[in-house]
């Protein structure tokens, strides 16, 4: 029995259909199995203004197919216009805001399946969550990534937008040059162009099983772009008639497989948040450790921008996610039997994939690093963990050791960056901006993009229970657990407090004696804020950033 026909069938559902036909749906329409197309469509954020085309395409297929598409919003932030304000606080939130909205539009209409259109940072994983929850046959299809800037001859793109920003504070450009970056850098709609958030996860839905070929790498702009939308309206009712759902193929070892696809891609550290929030609505444990593991035996292939000069539109020329793939089951990394949306396995999809340019997707005999893009770090200051993205350090701060400045929220530390009082060797500690501190786990963007533009970036590194946008790059180590709000160490350290990193031995100390460790903390009593609205309710709520942030209901 279809979902639709304990809605539209029988005469106890008259009523039911009437406000149907009050949709102009005809009986021939109700008939057919009801597929739910969820658009992330605004004109705010440049990855969701092209999604009304793709949701066009979509209805279209669902159609050709034989279903009956019926549209609904899911709402977006845009994390680079949100950047540096308080406007970032409503950014993560927001993740649950959408699978909570989801579900509940899902659940009351009765519908058979879905395509979801999501793009951006909170959108792809907060509609894979709700895709876990409802578990009734889903298909992804993105908006597609941002084409790369163009300034004075070079490909760029806002990762460097922020860091030119760090270059004019410091009077290395001057506003001319600053206004020639702001106009070239974001040249087309779609998700920024680099190896981001937003791309990093619809890479890792290609991964994981729950979009078609191309989902993460098709530019937007691309034609190739609506027609994958058509067929993933087309797919979706293949998956209705197979009734494939979603804990059908996110899978304990679906996650898994994302997991060790992130470390050879070099996806964002905000992967580390969603895809233990994923895996909880799927019922699969996730070990945050499980990321060394993993990264230790997965070499990183793709230095895609902010960690090097390649971009989303490259990786797509070169193969695609699909390419890396097949590249890392020459090491036998991935589970290739998995099921995919496609109805096939993970390995018959990528069977005949091609890697087209080794200087992009590297072999895995000539890798960037042996070892994954992303490291967990723990230590007395972050007995829980940390993560940063290995991939975009330097090679001379691997390693570092060196005194802490110390800011109890991110404006603080920009003031102090762009007064110059941040010098070679320092460690910029910002606390209160995690998850419950924050609240909503601001990402600290402009002050690691301002370290950068400063050529201060080989000698300045930053830690924090925050976390950091994908376009970050250098030093930085986020998501400290527990995080100061919790009563964490990060919450007791001093300036000029010697703090030693060590990402090969993925270790973060605060070089104090244990008597002195244990003596603040018996006299630390954390900060409180005043908080109202859904701020209030989500801090109330909230986990820490090692367990992704969920909800704890």
């Amino acid at each position: 029995m279809m979902m639709k026909d304990k809605v539209v069938n029988g005469p106890q559902n008259a009523a039911h259909r009437s406000l149907y036909h009050a949709l102009g749906l005809t009986y021939e329409e109700q008939q057919r199995p009801l597929i739910a197309v969820v658009s992330s469509y605004n004109e705010i954020v440049p990855g969701h203004m092209n999604l009304d085309k793709i949701v066009d395409a979509v209805k279209l297929g669902v159609a050709m197919a034989g279903g009956t598409p019926i549209v609904f919003p899911a709402i977006a932030v845009c994390d680079g216009i949100a950047m540096g304000h308080e406007g970032m606080k409503y950014s993560l939130v927001t993740r649950d805001l959408i699978a909570d909205s989801t579900e509940s539009m899902l659940r009351a209409h009765g519908f058979d399946g879905v395509v979801m259109v999501p793009n951006c940072d909170k959108n792809v994983p907060g509609l894979l969550m709700a895709a876990a929850r409802v578990n009734i046959p889903t298909i992804f299809v993105s908006g597609g990534p941002m084409l790369a800037g163009r300034v004075d001859g070079k490909k760029t793109s806002l990762s460097s937008m922020f860091e030119a920003i760090g270059a004019y504070t410091a009077g290395k450009i001057d506003e001319k040059q600053l206004r020639i970056c702001e106009e070239g850098t974001c040249p087309t709609c779609g998700s920024c162009s680099g190896m981001y958030t937003a791309n990093s996860m619809n890479c890792l839905t290609e991964v994981l099983g729950m979009g078609l070929r191309g989902n993460g790498t098709i530019p937007a702009v691309y034609s190739a772009r609506i027609e994958l939308a058509k067929h993933a309206g087309m797919q979706v009712m293949e998956l209705v008639k197979n009734n494939i759902r979603p804990r059908d193929i996110m899978t304990a070892a679906a996650i898994r497989n994302a997991l060790t696809a992130d470390m050879a891609l070099g996806c964002s550290t905000n992967s580390m948040l969603h895809l233990p929030a994923i895996a909880n609505e799927c019922g699969v444990d996730f070990d945050l450790d499980m990321a060394n593991a993993i990264s230790a035996v997965t070499p990183n292939l793709c230095h895609l921008a902010p960690a090097g000069p390649t971009y989303m539109e490259d990786l797509n020329e070169a193969g695609g996610v699909y390419a890396v793939l097949k590249e890392l089951t020459k090491l036998n990394l991935l589970d290739t039997s998995v099921m995919t949306v496609t109805g096939k396995t993970l390995g018959e999809n990528i069977a005949t994939a091609v890697n087209k340019d080794t200087s992009v997707i590297r072999t895995v005999e000539n890798p960037y690093s042996a070892t994954g893009g992303i490291a967990v770090l723990r230590g007395n200051l972050a007995p829980e963990g940390s993560v940063v993205k290995r991939s975009a350090v330097l090679p001379e701060m691997l390693v570092h050791e060196g005194p802490a400045k110390v800011f109890n929220c991110e404006e603080d530390a920009q003031a102090a960056i762009n007064a110059g009082k941040i010098v070679a060797g320092d460690v910029v500690v910002i606390r209160y901006e995690g998850p419950k501190g924050g609240p909503g786990m601001r990402e600290m963007l402009n002050p690691t993009s301002a370290i950068m533009g400063m050529g201060l970036g080989n000698s300045v590194a930053l830690i924090t229970d925050g976390r950091f946008s994908g376009a970050t790059r250098g030093a930085c180590i986020g998501h400290v657990s527990p995080e100061a709000a919790s009563g964490g160490v990060i919450g007791v350290v001093r300036d000029g407090d010697i703090i030693s990193i060590d990402i090969p031995n993925s270790k973060l100390e605060l070089k104090i004696s244990d008597e002195e460790l244990a003596e603040r903390m018996a006299n630390f009593v954390p900060q409180k804020k005043e908080l109202s609205g859904y701020l209030k309710r989500y801090a109330a709520l909230v986990s820490s950033g090692a367990k992704g942030a969920i909800l704890n209901v």
